[in-house]
């Protein structure tokens, strides 16, 4: 049985950082793209960040490229997101997405944890 479990989130200060970490079981981590998407109150859900299985090839949304850094530890069976330069506008629900195939793609998930909540405020 898929898994997947966030972990990480909390409150941060404007500029501030946070690692979220994903937990994965029931599958064969290192076979599958994953992703990171946030839901923020009132909005819809959106994508965030995705990797390939070997963590070479990384992709990110414009509104957190320079900022999130997503990677992988295969070994571990763990995705993360390390954020920074927090803005209050990243207060959110991050989720753990996992993809159907090893090559990501934003719209080929089949698998997502219950989230980790993030909330930027001063």
């Amino acid at each position: 049985q898929v898994q997947l479990v966030e972990s990480g989130g909390g409150l941060a200060q404007p500029g501030g950082s946070l690692r979220l970490s994903c937990a994965a079981s029931g599958f064969t981590f290192g076979s599958y793209a994953m992703s990171w998407a946030r839901q923020a109150p009132g909005k819809g859900l959106e994508w965030v960040s995705g990797i390939g299985r070997d963590g070479s090839d990384t992709y990110y949304a414009e509104f957190v490229k320079g900022r999130f850094t997503i990677s992988r530890d295969n070994a571990k069976n763990t995705l993360y997101l390390q954020m920074n330069s927090l803005k209050p506008e990243d207060t959110a629900l991050y989720y753990c997405r996992k993809n159907r195939g090893a090559s990501f793609n934003r719209y080929e998930y089949d698998y997502w944890g219950q989230g980790t909540q993030v909330t930027v405020s001063s």
